[in-house]
């Protein structure tokens, strides 16, 4: 449909995060250091974001536009205020953050022989496609098809000890960070999964409020893919146990 919708200059943009502050429906995110609209599905084109801006890099167009989703700005707007909210209850602010020492119980010591034994054995990877960025891998890639997918929060490798053994092995691997990442990747994650041949999806997320946000791209792409995929969630703690 056509309709009125805000439009970036991205050369007059400086920067400031004033517009995104400003968007209370979350329409605009920062990319490279600019402000972007980043879904036209949750901008409502009333502009409360143009007198916010110092240099004047936005105005109004009328163009082919998705047709503003109430209903979905209000469900991403209850998702950020739960988080912020659980976050604030963590005695640092962000649980993902926190810093904790990991005690590991009933460690064996280990021979000498046993010892050089370990450290000369190279653990084979179980990688099987590059970029595994999800921001950076194309939708429509042939390795999609016929693929199982793993779609895992960034610190879970780190996380868990035998992440490739346990997940990564004959499956696609995708990986992103919802709290970093600027943008949601539900819209590169619907064209994957509609545009492909996907036979299961398995998320892997920390124990963390922000990590949700992974989990709820993928819902979101499933529901808009229109397909019924065969998922699963595991959830790794964060000393690194599967929970």
């Amino acid at each position: 449909m056509k309709r009125r919708i805000i439009k970036i200059d991205e050369q007059k943009c400086n920067g400031c995060e004033l517009c995104v502050k400003a968007c209370h429906e979350g329409a605009i995110g920062m990319v490279n250091g600019k402000a972007t609209l980043l879904r036209d599905d949750y901008c409502d084109g009333l502009g409360d974001c143009l007198p916010a801006c110092p240099t004047n890099a936005i105005s109004f167009e009328e163009r082919e536009a998705l047709e503003y989703n109430e209903a979905e700005v209000k469900r991403n707007m209850a998702l950020k205020k739960s988080m912020e909210e659980e976050a604030k209850k963590q005695p640092c602010g962000c649980p993902g953050s926190q810093a904790r020492s990991i005690k590991r119980e009933n460690e064996s010591v280990r021979s000498e022989e046993t010892a050089k034994t370990e450290e000369s054995r190279e653990m084979e990877s179980n990688l099987m496609q590059w970029p595994v960025q999800i921001k950076l891998v194309p939708t429509n890639a042939e390795y999609f098809d016929n693929a199982d997918l793993l779609i895992a929060a960034d610190c879970t490798a780190y996380s868990y000890a035998n992440f490739h053994n346990k997940f990564m092995k004959n499956k696609v691997t995708l990986i992103g960070c919802p709290k970093l990442d600027e943008g949601n990747y539900a819209d590169k994650l619907t064209q994957i999964i509609k545009n492909n041949n996907i036979n299961s999806i398995t998320v892997v997320r920390m124990q963390v409020p922000c990590c949700g946000g992974i989990v709820n791209a993928v819902v979101e792409a499933l529901r808009n893919s229109g397909k019924i995929i065969q998922w699963q969630v595991v959830t790794i703690s964060t000393d690194g146990r599967i929970i």
